[in-house]
Formats: C-alpha cells, structure tokens, sequence
C-alpha cells in the first residue's frame, strides 16, 4: 500500500492504483463491516492531510447511523438531508465542501475539520449509506478528489453486493 505522495504519477493515476488495491484487498470477502473497515483503514493510508474516512450507513428510511471509520469519535446519528452527508445522501450527488462553516447546517462532530468531501453509495437502486471524508485544510479536496473517491466506491460497491 501506498501513499499519495509516495506515488510519482497523476492524482487520476493514483486513485486508479488505489481502486485496484482495494479490489485486491476485498477479493472473496462477503462480509459487509470487514469491507467497509478494510476500505476505510485502505484510504486513511493512502490520503494525507485528512482527519477522518469512513461510512454512514442508512437506518431505515430517514437516517444515517456511523460505519466502520478511522479517526476522532462521531456523531453517531445523522438525519437524512442534514449536514454534508445527509444532503449527500438525500440528493445521491457527491458533496465536495471547500468550507464546511459555511455549508448550511453543518453537524460539527470534529471542530478540527474545515472541508469534506461525502460520496453516497447506492446499492441496486436504493441508497446504501455515503463515504465521509475531513481534512482540517479549507479546500482540501479537488473535483479530480471527488471523482476519483467515486470510482472507489463503484469498486467497493461489487464487494457489498451479495
């Protein structure tokens, strides 16, 4: 495994390693939390500057409750349409949040974190949860970030799939 800066190629060239390192990493695994995990413990190594990767997953018809995760303690239930993941997860569109204050209604769980990128994941047509993302940097995260984390989930996708 590796990092982004151990690396020498472009961020697109590094996601893709990273896609098929986690495809490596899941081949013949059924368990659902054992891949979330191995996921989010995969991209907390291969990201820097960031302060939390994991998973919200959805809780019945109208929450989001936390996943598997690397970093600080969260929160722990999220209101589908509150917050960077619960829009996320409400509007199936990737969130990519320069400033976290200043997205309207925030859920502050870590105050050290100033920007976040949330990917939802959706599972034979139904929202399944979002993969979360802080970094304590403003505009941590690019649109090449965001599509390259999205390619991860459609990776980690074929591994929840029963």
């Amino acid at each position: 495994m590796f990092t982004q800066q151990q690396y020498e190629g472009t961020l697109q060239e590094k996601y893709d390693l990273l896609g098929k390192q986690l495809n490596a990493l899941l081949e013949g695994e059924t368990n659902v939390m054992a891949n979330l995990a191995n996921a989010s413990a995969l991209l907390n190594q291969f990201l820097d500057r960031v302060n939390w990767v994991g998973f919200y997953l959805m809780d019945g018809e109208d929450e989001l409750v936390l996943g598997p995760f690397q970093g600080l303690p969260a929160c722990v239930r999220i209101p589908l349409g509150k917050g960077v993941c619960g829009t996320a997860a409400l509007e199936r569109k990737t969130q990519l949040v320069e400033d976290v204050h200043a997205f309207p209604g925030h859920i502050a769980c870590d105050a050290a974190s100033r920007s976040e990128v949330v990917v939802p994941i959706v599972l034979d047509g139904r929202v399944f949860g979002v993969l979360d993302i802080d970094s304590p940097e403003l505009a941590r995260f690019s649109e090449e970030d965001a599509r390259g984390l999205e390619k991860f989930v459609e990776v980690l996708v074929n591994h929840l799939k029963s």
